[in-house]
């Protein structure tokens, strides 16, 4: 007996379902369309979202539109975005947000004419052809200058940050007359950012802010957790068993980290998506602060 159109259509759909959620796609990135399109299929009366197996995470980008201004809210311009993408907050769910938007908002943006350098910023700028502007700047914002040489500036921040140019930057600004600084206290950025959110929808979100840096002996940029609320950073497996019985000695995971450095998979400088939602990761709850994932110089060995 020959299958009809609707019957061999109907059997591709269930192939194609089958194996989309196989074993082989433990982590799911999915697209703010395909999100859309998700939701949209749940009746309207209720919103349904599908359930996130045990060993599978979501990240799901926030895309926003307009630009952020000094005194914007963040919590309504992110909630107005995953509500214009059929979207919305679950309980369980980690925000994670890069620091520009949190900078911008609350007005952390330096107009460069306003900055006069200083001779040695000056020299060194010239060297390099760099703007000179921006050493200073960076140098403002430090509270020591870990390497300069071949016109990198490695800098310690104020909040303890090793980073170039303490995160001075002018990318995805106003084109390069002005310098977004990082936030002033990141961990009391993420707080306010999360309380804001359960004002609004009644859910203690952990909160993630990161900003993107270098690394040595490494190329490439990659996302560093600047700030959290909610959530402890680390994840201490010492005194566990492997599955081959040995008792784990020197395992303490930088999830936070970890996380900033999976939504940074579709959090980019180019897409205009400056948050993400990471769904399925089993966080231990905690007050959490970014200053337990630096490292003491007393025990940096290579400080």
């Amino acid at each position: 007996m020959r299958k009809s159109g609707e019957g061999r259509k109907s059997l591709a759909a269930k192939r194609r379902k089958s194996a989309a959620h196989g074993p082989s796609a433990p982590l799911r990135v999915n697209s703010s369309r395909e999100l859309a399109a998700e939701d949209s299929s749940a009746p309207k009366r209720r919103k349904k979202h599908k359930p996130t197996r045990p060993d599978e995470l979501r990240l799901i980008p926030i895309p926003l539109e307009d630009e952020i201004h000094p005194g914007d809210s963040l919590a309504d311009k992110l909630l107005a975005a995953l509500r214009q993408g059929h979207f919305r907050l679950q309980s369980g769910d980690i925000l994670v947000v890069k620091h520009k938007i949190v900078s911008k908002a609350e007005g952390r943006i330096i107009d460069l004419a306003t900055i006069h350098p200083s001779d040695e910023s000056i020299a060194w700028a010239k060297q390099y052809a760099l703007d000179a502007r921006v050493i200073e700047l960076a140098l403002r914002e430090s509270r020591a200058v870990v390497r300069r040489k071949n016109g990198v500036l490695i800098t310690e921040t104020h909040h303890g940050f090793l980073c170039a140019n303490s995160g001075v930057d002018v990318s995805n600004v106003t084109g390069g007359s002005h310098a977004l600084l990082l936030p002033e206290d990141s961990d009391r950025s993420a707080a306010n950012l999360r309380n804001a959110l359960k004002k609004r929808t009644g859910l203690a979100i952990p909160v993630i802010i990161t900003d993107s840096f270098g690394r040595p002996w490494r190329e490439g940029l990659t996302e560093f957790a600047i700030g959290v609320a909610g959530m402890k950073p680390l994840r201490d497996d010492r005194g566990r068993r492997d599955s081959h019985g040995y008792k784990l000695k020197a395992s303490v995971e930088a999830v936070a980290d970890e996380l900033a450095c999976a939504a940074g998979l579709v959090c980019g400088k180019l897409n205009r998506a400056p948050a993400c939602i990471v769904r399925g990761f089993r966080y231990d709850p905690g007050p959490g602060s970014v200053r337990d994932l630096l490292r003491p110089a007393s025990t940096d060995l290579f400080r």
